[in-house]
């Protein structure tokens, strides 16, 4: 049988509808930008591997860390113990970040990073204010509709409720819903979280783009102007930078481009170059200080096995130094550039053409909306754009009738041109 037989018979994919679909393609190695299939057939990984994979594949300096850590300690329980890649990563880290963080959480992926920095904000009120009722003082947590969090419950919980959620929505907890900040709706924003005033514990939110949620972008001067006010009347904020950070928006962090920063942030995609799974949520000294206490009652029980695994530390230190490097920066600004261009001539060439709308961009990331069928995750189209794309070497998966390009940020000029020619294409292909 072949490899796309054998995984028919014995794997669950995510996000597939087993329902005749279409094989997957068995990919054999990466280099670069690039994926390879067994019959040598190579593929421009047009989304980084779902938003992962920022330095490319396979990259060498990377490996090489991998390799060294993995024959010198692969991992060790992480209470009690410690070793120098966790020490030696958090203290980049907590250099870096936007924002005044003091100690970093280590997880295993996005979603959990958000579950931690959910329970951190929770339990941080039941550790400081005496309960009501039997109920935490605050109990109540604001997030932006069409947000997505991940699919954990509490992630799930806090995220906007979709085709995503579905089939659990009776099983998460309420959760304050509101839109994304506007100069026309920020003064109704804030009457309706004044209309809470001291029940909110926490303001979760992924800074200027909503990725899952279809690529949805809003200014920073108004989250800005949000914040400001969240953080006024004392409410835990915690930026979700799971996807925008490590140089995904222009910037090295989301957050950079507020003055008013998180509390708690979370992180995790790009943190290993895409080479591992882990996730972190840093927090302020303020939240880790609830958590100091003779009653140990107030201790935080959380953690996973994997907790601080030295080799994706040491995947994670591989790709930040790459991230933090001169050419690093040099090729996320040449893709702002190239994207810019590509935009604007995308934009004046399809006024008049109803296909396309809301073309926009954020960083090294562009989105668009297919005017076709309507404005969903499960809308077909998708799959007729990934299935072209790839009969011309590119592997691009639209969310629903939302198209976007995320590429490595070491694709190209000929790779990038190749993927605007085909995104051009698409009034011919839809």
């Amino acid at each position: 049988m072949t490899l796309a037989e054998r995984d028919r018979q014995s794997i669950w994919h995510p996000y597939t509808q087993h329902k005749n679909m279409t094989p997957p393609i068995p990919i054999v190695r990466g280099e670069k930008t690039l994926l390879f299939d067994e019959y040598g057939n190579s593929y421009i990984d047009a989304i980084s591997s779902w938003w992962v994979n920022i330095h490319g594949h396979a990259h060498p300096s990377i490996a090489r860390k991998i390799f060294e850590q993995a024959s010198t300690l692969e991992h060790v329980i992480f209470t009690g113990f410690t070793h120098e890649p966790a020490v030696r990563l958090a203290e980049r880290l907590l250099k870096i970040l936007p924002g005044d963080f003091s100690k970093i959480f280590y997880s295993d992926n996005g979603s959990t990073a958000v579950e931690v920095a959910i329970k951190m904000s929770i339990q941080y009120w039941r550790n400081t204010e005496p309960e009501k009722n039997n109920k935490p003082s605050r109990n109540k947590i604001l997030a932006f509709r069409h947000a997505y969090h991940g699919d954990t419950f509490g992630a799930m919980s806090v995220s906007d409720r979709s085709i995503f959620t579905a089939a659990f929505d009776d099983y998460l907890f309420e959760v304050v819903f509101i839109d994304t900040p506007t100069s026309s709706n920020i003064t109704s924003l804030k009457q309706k979280i004044g209309e809470y005033k001291n029940e909110i514990a926490c303001f979760i939110y992924e800074p200027l783009l909503q990725a899952a949620g279809g690529m949805r972008m809003y200014e920073a001067v108004m989250l800005d102007e949000l914040l400001a006010f969240i953080k006024s009347q004392d409410i835990i904020c915690i930026g979700d930078e799971v996807m925008t950070g490590f140089g995904r928006t222009g910037k090295l962090f989301a957050g950079e481009y507020m003055q008013h920063k998180a509390d708690i942030i979370c992180l995790s995609k790009g943190l290993t170059g895409g080479s591992l799974a882990m996730g972190i949520t840093a927090s302020s000294q303020k939240i880790f200080d609830a958590f100091l206490s003779d009653d140990k009652s107030k201790t935080f029980f959380h953690g996973h096995s994997y907790t601080a695994n030295p080799i994706a530390c040491a995947a994670a230190l591989a790709s930040l130094d790459l991230t933090e490097g001169e050419d690093c920066k040099n090729q996320i600004q040449d893709i702002i550039h190239h994207h810019k261009n590509f935009i604007d001539q995308f934009a004046r060439e399809n006024k008049d053409n109803i296909t396309f709308r809301n073309i926009r961009q954020l960083g090294t990331i562009i989105a668009f909306e297919i005017d076709k069928g309507d404005d969903s995750y499960l809308n077909n189209i998708s799959a007729v754009i990934t299935l072209q794309a790839l009969r011309k070497g590119i592997y691009l998966r639209p969310l629903g009738n939302t198209v976007y390009l995320m590429p490595p940020y070491c694709i190209n000029e000929e790779e990038l041109e190749k993927v605007y020619v085909f995104l051009k294409s698409l009034t011919r292909i839809v």
